[in-house]
């Protein structure tokens, strides 16, 4: 049956009009390119689901001419008859997708093939609008006796229809670019396009540049060589062909024990371009109830991870939506990299959508128990591994604690404390061996290197000191561990916050007088509000330590407020010889006021160093005591 040319406006209905607007229907004009190709592989999946076992190559190729100014996308697919033309194109946000699959799902068709078909044909469509002064469609049905059809408009918004001159199944999209998009006629920015969404399509995505020229290069002669020994060449021509841009049975898509780590790592390396390996990795693979692949790898993070943009990429049926959707992908995950594919959700996804789909949730829930079971074996099985990767995954398995109660119900066994001797041990195994000296305490430093002293204090009574080395997150942490472990979870407390773990039971030094102690120091330092205490410390050498309110200090570090003041007390070893003289001195005496701006200086030290105008007179000091023992 011959076609007539056809002259009409195309069908919008109301409420969807807003979204096919030449400009404002996506936010990134690039994104049509995803829109054509995916279409045409939604077409290429159609005509293989209709004549499976076909040995013709399916292909979608995107061609740019520049001198014509023109970026052609053509499919093998099923192509289109000039009625489906008038269903599909000329009434915007009608998916033939959908009609299609409900199609195939009456005729009993296989749910694994079906879920290839991912395009909505029909408003992803118009979104060529955006860069094109004017589309072509040529295209021509797999049906017998189907004739080719040729459908252009200017506008998205009227059209002309006619007879077509398309000689194979399929459909191809001409665009003819804009002068103010012109960028989309160069290959290097399109094939950069074709990467971003296009990478890891089902069927083979082709590039071909029309405007390329032969090149000549020189091709080794088998078997030959020159006078001198090397090998003989022969010039040659190169004709430009199309180059495959996408992979498309993607690493994810295949059941984890086909795959090498060689392979998982070439895949880390390629998608995030990291010349460091992954840590470790876990390959998602499940069917029911929901459909959801992926993989998510596990990368060093840099200490101050906080700044790190987030690298885990969501497709849809091998189609790329976006980066770092949150309600798909726990905040706290998008510290690793990797790769999530929902064949059921949409392209075109909205956030409102996804906030109040019970689906989504369910996928968003079932990701996170795969990381804490994935942590969790690692612990329990292979814990000399598990070790090794701690430091780099720490940060990011607190914050994750912190900001998901589920997720640190099914972590908080695997929870790891490095100690300062290198060793890690969980809550549990700190407190089964340090809890008796500690009275269920767990000791910790947030600066190993400052505080060494202070930490010597514990190590050289056989406790173990935990290292919390990012000390806006472990404040934050440490107070999360304290609420909800509930009644009987321990106290964490800084070493320099408290002499509990140092002291012992001693008779020594009971006679001396805490109050009278506390008005010399006070007068000697000038500082009206000291606190000062005796305690029977177990190394009799110490003559003081200097404490600051773990729970003040922890609030001053989450808060960022460095301005607060810092407010030491002041604990005196009653054991120790120098505090029991000192107890008998003249409060009023010169010599006695420097011993005991020496003390208080050199116990505030233990836990950090002195600065400025207090290290001057530190060491000023210094040369006066010692300038006073020469001379006895």
């Amino acid at each position: 049956m011959a076609i007539n040319t056809e002259k009409g406006s195309v069908s919008i209905d109301a409420e969807n009009i807003m979204p096919v607007i030449k400009r404002w229907l996506y936010s990134d004009k690039d994104i049509f390119l995803r829109e054509v190709v995916s279409n045409g592989c939604d077409a290429i999946t159609k005509y293989t689901l209709l004549h499976p076992g076909t040995e013709e190559p399916m292909q979608v190729q995107v061609t740019v001419d520049g001198e014509k100014r023109e970026l052609r996308i053509d499919d093998t697919g099923i192509g289109m008859t000039a009625d489906e033309v008038k269903r599909y194109i000329n009434q915007v946000a009608f998916s033939s997708a959908e009609e299609f699959m409900k199609s195939v799902a009456q005729a009993g068709e296989n749910e694994e093939d079906k879920a290839g078909i991912i395009g909505h044909f029909g408003l992803g469509f118009y979104s060529v609008f955006m860069v094109s002064d004017r589309v072509e469609i040529e295209t021509l049905s797999c049906q017998d006796g189907a004739e080719p059809v040729h459908w252009e408009s200017a506008d998205g918004m009227g059209f002309e229809m006619a007879a077509g001159s398309r000689q194979t199944h399929g459909t191809t999209v001409i665009l003819h670019i804009s002068e103010a998009e012109k960028e989309f006629l160069e290959p290097a920015r399109v094939r950069e396009v074709l990467n971003r969404y296009c990478a890891f399509m089902a069927w083979p995505v082709m590039l071909f540049d029309a405007n390329a020229k032969p090149a000549e290069v020189e091709e080794p002669v088998p078997g030959e060589t020159t006078a001198d020994g090397s090998p003989a060449t022969v010039t040659v021509t190169r004709e430009p062909k199309p180059e495959q841009i996408n992979e498309t049975r993607p690493l994810w898509l295949r059941k984890p024990g086909e795959c090498t780590d060689e392979e998982y790592i070439a895949f880390y390396h390629k998608v995030f371009t990291d010349v460091r390996d992954p840590l470790f990795w876990i390959h998602l693979n499940v069917d029911y109830p929901f459909n959801l692949k992926g993989i998510l790898y596990f990368p060093r993070l840099p200490e101050d991870f906080g700044v790190r943009e987030g690298e885990i990429k969501l497709f849809s049926g091998q189609v790329f939506v976006a980066d770092n959707i949150k309600e798909i992908i726990p905040e706290f995950l998008m510290l690793l990299r990797g790769v999530i594919d929902c064949p059921d959700i949409p392209l075109n996804v909205s956030r409102s959508f996804l906030q109040n789909d019970g689906y989504v949730r369910r996928i968003s829930a079932h990701i996170t128990k795969k990381v804490a079971d994935k942590l969790t074996s690692l612990c329990n099985t292979d814990r000399e591994h598990y070790e090794k990767y701690w430091d780099d995954i720490s940060p990011f398995v607190r914050y994750g604690c912190m900001t998901d109660r589920k997720f640190y119900d099914q972590v908080k066994g695997a929870l790891l404390y490095k100690l300062s001797d290198g060793t890690y041990k969980t809550q549990e195994e700190y407190i089964t061996a340090y809890g008796e000296k500690t009275g269920g305490k767990i000791y910790y430093t947030s600066d190993a290197k400052r505080q060494a002293a202070s930490i010597h204090l514990y190590t050289s009574r056989e406790i173990g000191v935990a290292v919390m080395d990012y000390p806006k997150l472990d404040a934050a942490f440490l107070n999360f561990l304290e609420f909800e472990g509930g009644e009987g979870a321990p106290s964490f407390v800084r070493v320099d916050a408290d002499v509990a773990g140092l002291t012992q039971e001693s008779e020594e030094g009971q006679e001396l007088d805490a109050e009278a102690l506390q008005t010399l120091f006070r007068n000697a330092l000038g500082q009206e509000n000291l606190t000062v205490s005796l305690a029977a410390m177990a190394d009799e050498n110490l003559m003081a330590v200097a404490t600051e309110d773990e729970q003040m200090r922890r609030f001053r570090e989450v808060y960022g407020m460095g301005g607060m003041p810092q407010t030491y007390s002041l604990v005196l070893n009653r054991r120790n010889a120098a505090v029991q003289a000192l107890s008998g001195r003249d409060p009023e005496d010169e010599t006695t006021k420097l011993l005991c701006r020496q003390i208080y200086d050199l116990a505030r030290m233990a836990a950090k160093p002195l600065e400025g105008e207090e290290i001057t007179a530190f060491l000023q000091r210094s040369q006066q005591l010692v300038a006073l023992l020469a001379k006895q």
